[in-house]
């Protein structure tokens, strides 16, 4: 039987997600039975999941597929001065994320480990400069969503938590402190070092954060983000006790919300910062917690005979009906995740923290 990383590789390669010019959509609608519009965002992430996956298994198509996503980025999306969140525009207009961006930083620098190739630190060094510049708040915060093409904030929404500055933006300055182990320029580690301070300081409000439950969810996906961005200083007193805190409050949110709204990429964040925090010494893996998330987040891999479904991973459950978004950043980060839990489980050595989708 074909193995659940296989699947989802396979998805990710031969479902059409992934059009041929190397952009990857954001989402397949099963129900309209069409793609959404290339994301960087989300090609970004698909750069480091095919490379996890290469470094997993060293079969080639992996390589080959992040290496024609890491080229459109740099090559079809950047322009030298902005990355949009989608290269065509939409009715609403262009705009660029802190968040995307920084997500980019992180797969192009992967993919410039992997290939060797010049082009994409380059590209990363430059787009990670362009993060810290215009994306700045003047009070070490930095707005999450910039207008193009005049690079204008966008006004700040508190209830919707991608609209306004927070601690899930540290998961983004990942970008800066990879470039900061790539370039050695020590600009790069104080930018990241503040997002560190800022996301400390905030964090304490983030959750529940909304009055809807459902939305509470939604939360929690961007909570997760945070606990990702503090595995770079884990041995800080500070951030260990804010990992210790955050899954414990993570896994009592999921508790609670589970019977009326369930998200993949929930279970598979919390599962992977489980074992980054185990392997960490911050906090000894609760193995129940672990397995009973493992065993859940395998329902959402989908067994179809269409090749644009199967192997991918539904993006959520809502009272027990699965919603008809099959998402390729669920599926990343459900493979990663399972991934590094059977790792775990062969008593292998724990995997570099960098390799975190």
């Amino acid at each position: 039987m074909t193995s659940p990383l296989s699947r989802a590789g396979r998805w990710i390669l031969r479902s059409g997600i992934q059009e041929a010019g190397g952009g990857v959509a954001r989402y397949y609608r099963a129900d309209l039975e069409r793609n959404h519009a290339v994301s960087t965002e989300i090609t970004g992430y698909t750069v480091s999941t095919l490379l996890f996956l290469h470094d997993f298994t060293r079969e080639e198509p992996y390589l080959q597929g992040a290496l024609k996503a890491a080229r459109f980025l740099c090559r079809d999306a950047w322009d030298g001065r902005v990355l949009p969140f989608e290269t065509a525009p939409s009715p609403d207009g262009a705009f660029t994320y802190f968040f995307d961006c920084g997500i980019v930083v992180r797969g192009l620098l992967s993919a410039w480990r992997a290939a060797n190739d010049t082009e994409f630190l380059q590209v990363a060094r430059s787009l990670g400069a362009t993060m810290a510049d215009d994306f700045a708040a003047g009070d070490g915060h930095y707005h999450p969503i910039l207008t193009l093409p005049g690079k204008q904030r966008l006004p700040h929404e508190p209830l919707r938590w991608s609209r306004a500055p927070g601690c899930y933006q540290l998961k983004s300055a990942l970008g800066w402190w990879d470039l900061f182990e790539a370039t050695q320029e020590t600009r790069f580690a104080r930018f990241y070092e503040g997002a560190v301070e800022n996301a400390l300081h905030g964090y304490g409000s983030f959750l529940p954060g909304h009055p809807d439950r459902s939305k509470v969810v939604d939360r929690l996906h961007a909570f997760l983000y945070f606990l990702e961005g503090l595995l770079p200083r884990a041995s800080d007193k500070r951030c260990a006790a804010a990992l210790c805190h955050g899954i414990r409050l993570v896994s009592d949110h999921v508790a609670q919300t589970a019977p009326e709204f369930e998200r993949s990429d929930v279970y598979a964040q919390l599962l992977r910062i489980r074992l980054y925090a185990d392997w960490s010494g911050v906090a000894a893996l609760d193995a129940d917690a672990a397995r009973r998330e493992a065993a859940a987040l395998a329902e959402f891999q989908i067994a179809s005979s269409d090749p644009r479904t199967d192997g991918g991973f539904y993006f959520g459950r809502r009272g027990g009906a699965w919603l008809p978004y099959v998402n390729p950043v669920s599926t990343a980060f459900a493979v990663q995740a399972l991934a590094l839990w059977d790792r775990h489980q062969a008593g292998a050595e724990p995997a570099p923290p960098r390799l975190l989708i």
